[in-house]
């Protein structure tokens, strides 16, 4: 089994996935969301950097998935989702634990099987594919899409080792 961390970084709300893979089975472990406080952009960047470094020691995934960045309406909205991004990819460096990328529409497409689908549906089809009792927050089934995408991903990714992921690690 191959435990995969799915992140949906954000500046307000982080949400994160864990699922666990092997072959076309997966199982549900655990999700929720940082909501991200602070008062300056430093501080909302370590919050994120300290929540999931937390999460990564609790849960122990052998691999990351993070969603890339996609242009908002705004520069602004873009650059502050640029850097909550850095801040987990960072945490994931750190605990050199292999970092794997995916477009929205990538994720949608795994997940609900059209790349344009609503957060509602994503919501929907991660309580059906996980068996969940009740429909996850937002933020935590986009993370669990994230995580879901790349467990549909890994197979080929072994074959073409990486090469659609930044590697921190190695696919095992």
């Amino acid at each position: 089994m191959t435990k995969i961390l799915g992140v949906d970084p954000g500046s307000i709300k982080t949400g994160y996935g864990i699922i666990e893979s092997k072959g076309n089975h997966i199982k549900h472990i655990g999700n929720g969301v940082i909501k991200v406080k602070g008062e300056t952009l430093a501080e909302k960047l370590k919050i994120i950097n300290i929540q999931i470094t937390a999460i990564i020691k609790k849960f122990q995934p052998d691999e990351i998935a993070i969603e890339k960045v996609f242009m908002h309406r705004n520069a602004d909205s873009a650059l502050k989702l640029g850097q909550a991004r850095g801040a987990a990819i960072t945490a994931c460096a750190m605990n050199e634990i292999a970092l794997f990328e995916y477009s929205a529409n990538q994720v949608k497409k795994a997940c609900v099987g059209k790349g344009h689908a609503t957060k509602e549906q994503v919501q929907h089809m991660i309580k059906i594919l996980l068996c969940l009792e009740e429909i996850p927050l937002t933020d935590a089934a986009d993370a669990l899409a994230i995580a879901i995408c790349h467990a549909n991903s890994r197979e080929g990714l072994l074959r073409m080792q990486g090469v659609s992921g930044m590697r921190y690690g190695r696919l095992q």
